[in-house]
């Protein structure tokens, strides 16, 4: 069986080059595309695009449902291939429109890659996501060691993240410079900064109490004060490994440059929890933790509407539909605080229309 094919992998290279020229796709979302497609060439034996024919699609779905899942042993999940299939039906309708394909393909078979409504219902739903509280984070600063240089940097770097709902690849990419400990301010500029999207925005520090600024404030003091770094070093740099007494390599201080990646990132999340006596929540946890907290802080819609300005929303309605779920304890705390029979006031039908329109204006 073949295990490569020329002309294939010149039109995915087009492919991918109008993914990121004219759909402006991010590299990580490029990535998710080419594995799609090397998992569709591999089931279909490395045949040339050319000779599609929707029964291939069928058979693809088929071989995805007996696929199991390497890290889990498990079938592949629905999203999983949910995903899969819709990278590949995108491909196909662009491929269906290319010189040397109009011919040969029909934009219709392309719908053969869609799964099941039931399936693409299960794929798609909103599942309860766990996130840790406030008092859990705040547990956590306080259980964690300050004997070291990486103690000290591991224990500002969560309290930084729930201080201003970082994603990893920012905190991971953070320079002195960004931080204004004045006006409580990070700026995440995206020309230096890996943010989401490449988006540019400032973030003023979250309320959150404890003791959480007052880590990152002597984190900053630190570095200037007794390493002596400048604006350009980054906020939270590598560990840096060497030999070590016995001879074997070890953590021996911080190196003068960031991580690469995110991974190391969520590695001292997993420790840190896990030290503290509670399960793992990841970097991204905390932006929920940040939800919830401005549902129970934001008295009016314009408040609400600044606080997801902060998480580096443009509408209200993105940290709504995906942050915004309400918990599942607090949902039954309010549903049962409604019940009529203990007494509660109704609400006003016309205040609930103000707080809804009010919304949708900010969202817009």
């Amino acid at each position: 069986m073949a295990k490569h094919n020329g002309a294939n992998a010149r039109i995915k290279h087009e492919y991918f080059a109008y993914l990121k020229e004219a759909q402006r796709r991010d590299e990580a979302s490029i990535d998710a595309v080419a594995k799609a497609l090397s998992r569709f060439e591999d089931v279909n034996g490395h045949k040339d695009f050319k000779n599609f024919h929707r029964a291939q699609a069928v058979a693809f779905k088929r071989k995805l449902d007996e696929t199991v899942a390497v890290r889990t042993g498990k079938p592949l999940s629905r999203a999983t291939v949910h995903s899969t299939l819709s990278a590949l039906r995108a491909f196909f309708v662009w491929l269906a429109g290319q010189p040397g394909y109009k011919s040969k393909l029909r934009y219709s078979d392309a719908d053969y890659f869609n799964l099941p409504e039931k399936d693409a219902r299960v794929a798609k739903a909103t599942r309860i996501k766990p996130f840790p509280s406030l008092d859990q984070i705040h547990h956590v600063l306080s259980a964690m060691p300050t004997g070291s240089d990486i103690e000290l940097r591991n224990r500002a770097l969560i309290a930084f993240a729930i201080l201003t709902g970082a994603r990893d690849g920012a905190l991971a990419s953070f320079k002195l410079k960004h931080v204004d400990l004045t006006e409580g301010r990070v700026d995440q500029d995206a020309r230096d900064v890996r943010t989401k999207g490449s988006k540019t925005f400032s973030t003023w520090f979250f309320p959150v109490g404890g003791e959480a600024l007052a880590i990152v404030e002597h984190w900053c003091g630190y570095l200037r004060s007794e390493l002596f770094w400048g604006d350009d070093d980054p906020l939270f740099p590598a560990t840096q490994i060497g030999l070590g007494e016995a001879g074997g390599f070890q953590p021996t201080g911080l190196r003068r440059d960031g991580w690469a990646s995110a991974g190391p990132i969520r590695d001292i999340f997993r420790n840190a929890f896990e030290a503290a006596g509670l399960p793992y929540f990841n970097p991204h946890s905390f932006r929920d933790t940040l939800v919830q907290l401005g549902e129970q802080r934001c008295a009016t819609p314009e408040q609400f509407k600044a606080w997801s300005q902060n998480l580096g929303h443009e509408r209200v309605m993105t940290t709504l539909t995906s942050y915004g779920n309400v918990a599942a304890h607090r949902q039954a705390a309010l549903m049962r605080g409604m019940d009529v029979t203990r007494g509660v006031a109704t609400i006003d039908p016309a205040t609930v229309a103000q707080a809804i329109a009010a919304l949708q204006k900010l969202a817009g």
